[in-house]
């Protein structure tokens, strides 16, 4: 029965000692895998993404298909050139003017006539075309520069998340490294007698979810930085991809109050109901011109023998009696409220979102206040008093896995609210309409 007792122990021994050498390579070789990445800051991921990301440069060309609609809004009309021959007469025979006999002439009397003609655009039609055509470029713009803070905030997101991977990595490891001294010690404790076998193998096997949380750590750190390379829409292998950045707070925020007038400022949707209401004003100017009247201006020139050649004038105003484009100006009257509207909508949203990210941004600061100045170091020295008293004899066994359990709590939940945070300023910035916290 001994032997026994004594096989299946060695086997679990062996099976945690191969488990515990697979952990150790792969901490020893993270360091020679991280020096051969290039490592990129935020404000180098950022160039990067709006140098490359499909989606924004797809957005852009908005922007150039507005600036080409101008030259088409400016463009002046037309003119208007006709040509006629009357008086053809193909089944006559006429005789030539010096005489003789008759002679097939079907042009003798034959009458061409040409004209040109042009519209001549009244009430500036043709400027308001290009003011509302100028406007709608603009508009354009606010709204790419929308699209991209949206995209910016996605990007940012994503970079706290692979800051956040890589703290919770780095702590795993050092729980594990810790944990594996620990072992030591009390290894060299059952030797000299002064352990049991059975608290030893509760203690290997409470390596199982340190082992646990370093695998979750690893896949966490990949995803995270697949899901960066992909907004990026770069194809580096991640084994050479990494970043570097504070991940930290400050618990120094300014008056909401500021926040809020940088917002007014800067917010790019904002800006774009803005102008989408001096976009309606003018569309508005150019339907009450267009219901005005444009005269169209014609030459014609002919010939009618005995007279070899002459021309006229002509001058053609289309009667407004019916048809005053009364329909579009109401529209377009209409369209001037429906933006105000839309405008103060956009404005009400300023401030939620702005106030949100303030009140999100305060809660993490309050939480993490005391985690820093208290609960951390609290965490640490409880675990470090219950793990020298377990091992002179002065605190059980659950004592001590209870301590330790709290401390990686503890640490864990401290990093994750310094995640939230960043995410938090990140919200701001967003918010805002630019980079305010970093």
């Amino acid at each position: 029965m001994m032997a026994s007792l004594t096989s299946s122990t060695e086997n679990v021994a062996g099976s945690l000692l191969w488990r515990t050498s697979r952990a150790i390579l792969a901490a020893g070789f993270l360091p020679a895998v991280l020096s051969a990445q290039t490592s990129f800051s935020w404000q180098q991921i950022k160039d990067k993404f709006e140098a490359a990301n499909p989606t924004l440069k797809a957005a852009h060309l908005n922007i150039d298909e507005s600036r080409a609609a101008e030259i088409t809004a400016y463009l002046r009309p037309n003119p208007d050139i006709g040509g006629t021959i009357d008086q053809i007469n193909p089944f006559t025979k006429q005789p030539p003017p010096s005489g003789g006999s008759d002679a097939y002439r079907p042009f003798a009397y034959a009458f061409p006539y040409g004209s040109i003609s042009y519209l001549h655009e009244r009430e500036h039609k043709r400027e308001l075309r290009r003011d509302q055509a100028k406007e709608s470029t603009a508009v354009a713009e606010s709204t790419y520069l929308d699209q991209e803070r949206g995209l910016v905030f996605n990007l940012r997101s994503a970079f706290v998340q692979l800051l956040q991977a890589k703290a919770v990595l780095q702590n795993a490891k050092d729980n594990l490294e810790y944990w594996d001294r620990e072992l030591d010690v009390n290894r060299a404790r059952l030797k000299a007698g002064d352990l049991a076998q059975v608290d030893l193998d509760r203690l290997e096997l409470q390596r199982v979810q340190f082992e646990s949380d370093f695998e979750t750590a690893m896949v966490n750190l990949r995803t995270a930085k697949i899901q960066l390379l992909m907004l990026l829409n770069d194809r580096t292998p991640i084994e050479r991809f990494d970043i570097s950045g504070p991940f930290d707070f400050t618990d120094e925020l300014r008056p909401l109050e500021e926040f809020r007038n940088v917002a007014l400022e800067t917010r790019p949707d904002l800006k774009a109901a803005a102008q989408n209401v001096e976009l309606a004003k003018t569309t508005h100017q150019l339907a009450v011109a267009n219901g005005s009247t444009d005269p169209t201006f014609s030459l014609d020139f002919a010939r009618n023998p005995p007279i070899p050649v002459y021309f006229g004038v002509s001058v053609s105003i289309p009667l407004r009696i019916f048809d005053r484009n009364q329909g579009e100006k109401a529209r377009t009257q209409i369209d001037i409220g429906r933006n105000e509207r839309l405008r103060d909508a956009a404005e009400a949203q300023v401030f939620s979102d702005v106030d949100s990210a303030y009140w999100t941004l305060v809660q993490n600061v309050n939480l993490l206040r005391p985690y820093k100045a208290k609960y951390m170091k609290l965490a640490l020295d409880t675990r470090d008093r219950v793990s020298f008293s377990y091992r002179n004899g002065g605190a059980s066994l659950l004592d001590y896995l209870d301590a330790e359990k709290s401390y990686r709590d503890t640490r864990l939940a401290y990093l994750n609210l310094i995640g939230s945070y960043l995410t938090a300023a990140a919200q701001m910035n967003m918010a805002v309409g630019r980079e305010v916290l970093q």
